[in-house]
């Protein structure tokens, strides 16, 4: 995943950048970039920041940079932004997304004329530089961004920045946000919304999909207007975005508010269980277990803390053994609130479930009596097509998928429509098998209806691919 900020100001705009940018590092923890645009040019610095907070590696640059437009990103992959020199003259680039057919589009632009893109370790092309390259294809910039949603099988938001201002566009199908920010004497664009409200900016406008706009520090300026089709990825509410942002008006918190309300009631309905307590996996799954305590009358606690001052996001580092290390370390256990109690546990989603199952046992071994688990969205039965929303290589990294394989001698997408359907035995038979499989209590799913109502908006304009393989 990955967050961008930018801002057009009157004034130097280097602090409301630096800020801007870290309010957007829990999209992230591989690198982090920033561009300033002043009166001698470019400015430029990227750091790694696996091992130290955005704030710390920039401290430097927020107060020797200067200049009144910049751009910069937090990313969980490349390196960026880049800067360009091209027909177009000069600018600084990043985005957002995933770029499916890489190989199709550098067939295409080594047949246009490209030499070369320089390789990341690993031996993979940036994908921010191939998206600048098909830029440069066109004889204007608003044609080569244009160009670049269209091309790009999977989404793509880009962000761009030259002397005449700030270019934002929004992914075709708006599969990721671009919202833009003002107060008196500037402009900003984000990815989250909640990102600019303390550096003194109120909402000016979301975009919607495959618009492109001009931001300069005296106003904003649509230059391709939004299409119809609008697919924004509900995985954004039920754990990418950060509580207090939101999503086409809809909050965040509010959302697993809902997704929480109606798993409880489900239960009510079909299960027969009387937990002591209900508690949030830290820190996603916090509020659907909030959502779920306040309807069904069970207790909120907090039976182990995560410990976050010096542990990262678990799921970041390269190794998976050491993602599972470092999600066993940093959740320290309130022993008097586990220890012959029966819990209901709530996670944001299960994956791979090795962490979970981790997150079980040591709940057992400090003395819970039962651990019932529940997910706040339904079973991930496909990999993500549009967003690096896992590091997963294949969809046999999914819990779901090695049982289906195991249950089924072949598996089709006939097959797998009777396990993304709730009311199919194959689907309970699944749920069963993995519950077993981890050693859960019990163990239930949110259903797909009930998290497209927790949204709160119309369920056409949703993403569900992750889930049901409808694009």
């Amino acid at each position: 995943m990955g967050g961008f900020f930018g801002v057009a100001a009157k004034h130097d705009c280097v602090f409301d950048l630096f800020f801007g940018i870290d309010y957007h590092s829990h999209l992230g923890t591989r690198r982090g970039g920033m561009v300033v645009l002043g009166e001698d040019g470019f400015n430029r610095s990227i750091h790694n920041i696996e091992n130290s907070p955005f704030r710390t590696k920039f401290e430097l640059e927020a107060n020797t940079m200067k200049g009144n437009m910049g751009i910069g990103c937090i990313s969980d992959y490349e390196p960026q932004p880049l800067l360009v020199k091209s027909h177009h003259g000069t600018f600084a680039i990043s985005t957002v997304g995933k770029i499916n057919n890489v190989e199709e589009i550098t067939d295409k632009l080594f047949k246009a004329g490209s030499i070369h893109f320089l390789e990341m370790s690993g031996g993979d092309i940036n994908p921010t530089e191939l998206i600048a390259a098909i830029i440069n294809t066109k004889e204007n910039l608003i044609d080569g961004i244009r160009y670049a949603l269209d091309i790009v099988d999977g989404s793509i938001t880009i962000i761009l920045l030259n002397d005449k201002g700030i270019y934002v566009a929004r992914d075709k199908y708006g599969r990721t946000p671009a919202v833009i920010g003002m107060k008196d004497d500037a402009y900003c664009v984000s990815f989250e919304a909640f990102a600019y409200l303390n550096l003194g900016y109120k909402d000016y406008k979301e975009l919607g999909p495959g618009e492109i706009d001009i931001v300069t520090p005296d106003g904003v300026k649509m230059l391709v207007k939004p299409g119809e089709k609008m697919r924004i990825c509900t995985f954004l509410w039920i754990y990418y975005g950060y509580p207090s942002s939101k999503y086409e008006g809809k909050s965040v918190e509010c959302m697993r508010y809902n997704c929480g309300r109606n798993m409880a009631k489900r239960d009510k309905q079909n299960l027969d269980i009387h937990p002591d307590c209900v508690a949030g996996v830290p820190d996603s799954g916090v509020a659907h277990a909030i959502g779920y305590s306040n309807e069904s009358g069970i207790p909120y606690a907090r039976p182990f803390i995560k410990y976050t001052p010096t542990w990262p996001r678990s799921f970041m580092p390269t190794i998976q053994s050491k993602r599972n290390l470092i999600a066993h370390m940093k959740l320290i256990p309130v022993h008097e609130l586990i220890e012959g109690k029966s819990l209901l546990l709530i996670d944001d989603s299960i994956v791979r479930g090795t962490q979970l199952r981790e997150t079980t046992e040591f709940l057992y071994q400090s003395g819970a009596r039962e651990v019932h688990i529940r997910s706040a969205c339904p079973p991930l039965v496909y990999g993500c097509k549009y967003l690096n929303f896992s590091r997963s290589n294949s969809e046999m990294d999914l819990i779901t998928r090695r049982i289906i394989a195991k249950l089924e001698p072949e598996v089709t997408e006939e097959v797998l429509a009777k396990y993304t359907n709730p009311d199919t035995e194959e689907y309970k038979t699944m749920v069963e098998e993995i519950r077993k499989q981890l050693n859960f209590t019990t163990l239930q799913f949110n259903r797909l209806d009930d998290v497209k109502a927790a949204t709160e908006i119309d369920e056409d304009k949703l993403c569900t691919y992750c889930w049901d393989g409808k694009e």
